[in-house]
C-alpha cells in the first residue's frame, strides 16, 4: 500500500500542474482531467516510474537486509509507592524475535530522575537481554509519575516506547 502511494505521489510530482493547460469535462455523467506532463511523453513517464519503482525495492531490500524484530516481556511498569530520594530498578527483558542481530542503538528517559541502561553487545537471533531503568524521584516531586524511556533499535519500526509510573509520597 505504501509503496502504491509512494509511486503514485512521485509520479503526480513528475507531473506539471500547471491550471492552464489543465481542463474538466462530462462525459456521460463522469468528469475526466485532463494534465499536462510538460515536454514528457507517455514513454518518458513510464520510463521513469520504471526507475523509481527499482530504486523502491533496492531500498526496501536493504532495509530487510539490516533490521530484524524484537519483543518485550512488558511495555511499561509500575514501581508502585516509592519514597522521593530512593533508587527504584526494573528491568524490561527485550528478545530478539528476527533473524539478524539486534542493535539497541539508544536509550532516553523523558526526564533527569530517570536512567535507562541498555545492552551493550548485540543480542542474537532468539537470544533476550535487558534495559534496566531506575526512577530516583527528586524531593518535591510527589504524587503519580509517569515517565517513557525511548528505544531505538535496528528494527523496521525504528522507535519503541516503555513507560514507567509510580505514585511518590512524602
Amino acid at each position: 500500500m505504501k509503496l502504491q502511494f509512494l509511486t503514485l505521489a512521485l509520479l503526480a510530482g513528475l507531473v506539471s500542474c500547471d491550471s492552464s493547460s489543465e481542463t474538466f469535462e462530462a462525459k456521460t455523467g463522469e468528469v475526466t482531467s485532463s494534465i499536462s506532463s510538460g515536454s514528457l511523453s507517455d514513454e518518458e513517464l513510464k520510463e521513469n516510474l520504471k526507475e523509481i519503482e527499482a530504486e523502491e525495492k533496492l531500498r526496501q531490500e536493504e532495509i530487510a537486509a539490516t533490521t530484524t524484530t524484537l519483543v518485550f516481556d512488558k511495555l511499561s511498569h509500575d514501581y508502585g509507592d516509592v519514597l522521593p530520594n530512593t533508587d527504584n530498578e526494573t528491568v524490561f527483558t527485550v528478545t530478539n524475535t528476527g533473524e539478524r542481530p539486534l542493535i539497541i542503538e539508544d536509550v532516553s528517559a523523558s526526564c533527569g530522575c530517570t536512567t535507562p541502561e541498555k545492552p551493550e553487545e548485540p543480542i542474537l537471533p532468539g537470544q533476550s537481554d535487558v534495559i534496566r531503568v531506575v526512577f530516583h524521584p527528586k524531593p518535591g516531586q510527589i504524587n503519580e509519575i509517569k515517565k517513557t524511556v525511548t528505544v531505538t533499535a535496528n528494527t523496521v519500526e525504528k522507535i519503541h516506547m516503555l513507560e514507567i509510573r509510580a505514585f511518590v509520597r512524602e
